[in-house]
């Protein structure tokens, strides 16, 4: 039996919800969820693939754009919603915002990971995408609770995904069937500053490119390594990005050579081509992972140590992040922060006072 892709499941997905309710749409509508490493590149990403010829700002917090795009001549444009979320994992609670009801039917997610730091890969990708599985989950369960006979097509299409894609697990190797989790909407990873990474140590660049395969896979998601400095990388993104933002097709292109540029649509790949972690120098017996998934975890941690939780935590405030710095604006602040501690001060002692009195 052939492998089925999560893509054309989802496309299957969408054929046969507008089959059953017999319904042309003119015009077609997607939801595109970008994400990932704190100044990784997403929005100059989003904009190459807009074809958008402006200069990237930084994110602040959550933001929206669109992109439209006719399928012919004189016919009405699909219209792809877009929404980037800034602040790397600091912000993960805003994924709510982006993936609702009404979007999670046609929704998609994308990844970015910046290679040029490598230290902090596992825990950006792990946090983002639990946070965003977690919505869609939330989302879709809260949707099946709708009154019987209500038309919900978000909520059949994604059932449909779901169903189908869970039983083509069954065309994939016995390993394969055992640890895959495809994520629950279409996804895309995009490892980005390949120009940086590919300056790496040979071995180096083994364990991060195994390591992204191993996730990809993991979640049936497909995975491209590119550069906002190579026109040839970045017309491959734009090919996915297209698939997933108005239904093109994505190409045909696959390169699993680490020593080169990723670019592995989702099913290309397996577990057993990708091969065990790459580790020389600790025996995997004693890091006593809990599954394959936590291995690689443990694995990859091992040669590249996450290093700055603290300094992730203090950054929770998006006020603090010297990236939205405003001179003007931060020193009044900190005057009123000043303030308001001190009205904090003068009314306690007036509530010991009042206990005193009493």
């Amino acid at each position: 039996m052939p492998k089925i892709t999560s893509d054309s499941l989802w496309e299957l997905a969408a054929a046969e919800v507008q089959q059953q309710e017999s319904e042309e749409e003119t015009v077609s509508e997607r939801t595109v969820f970008l994400m990932g490493s704190k100044a990784g590149g997403k929005t100059s990403i989003l904009l190459r693939c807009l074809e958008r010829d402006e200069p990237p700002k930084p994110t602040l917090a959550l933001e929206y754009t669109f992109g439209r795009r006719a399928r012919g001549h004189n016919t009405p444009k699909d219209i792809a919603h877009l929404w980037e979320l800034g602040g790397g994992t600091s912000l993960s609670d805003l994924v709510q915002i982006p993936v609702t009801p009404v979007s999670v039917g046609s929704l998609s997610v994308i990844l970015v990971l910046d290679l040029s730091k490598p230290n902090d890969l596992w825990v950006t990708s792990e946090k983002l995408l639990q946070a965003a599985q977690t919505q869609v989950e939330k989302v879709f369960s809260q949707s099946q609770k709708t009154k019987p006979g209500a038309k919900n097509q978000s909520v059949q299409l994604h059932k449909f995904y779901l169903k189908t894609i869970q039983s083509n697990i069954f065309s994939f190797d016995q390993q394969d069937r055992e640890l895959i989790s495809p994520f629950p909407v279409p996804l895309l990873i995009i490892g980005s500053k390949y120009d940086l990474f590919q300056e790496f140590d040979s071995e180096k660049k083994k364990v991060v490119s195994k390591t992204l395969r191993f996730i990809a896979h993991y979640y049936a998601a497909s995975l491209v390594f590119t550069s906002i400095k190579s026109e040839s990388l970045m017309s491959k993104t734009k090919s996915f990005f297209s698939h997933l933002a108005f239904g093109l097709d994505r190409g045909k292109t696959l390169s699993s050579d680490f020593s080169k540029t990723l670019i592995i649509p989702a099913g290309s790949d397996s577990f057993s081509q990708i091969g065990p972690p790459s580790v020389t120098d600790v025996d995997i017996t004693s890091l006593h992972a809990k599954n394959p998934k936590d291995l690689w975890r443990k694995v990859y941690e091992h040669v590249f140590p996450h290093q700055n939780a603290g300094e992730q935590k203090e950054l929770k405030d998006p006020s603090k992040d010297p990236q939205y710095s405003e001179p003007q604006i931060d020193a009044m602040r900190a005057q009123k922060d000043q303030e308001l501690e001190q009205y904090k001060k003068n009314a306690a002692k007036s509530w010991k006072g009042l206990e005193l009195e009493t």
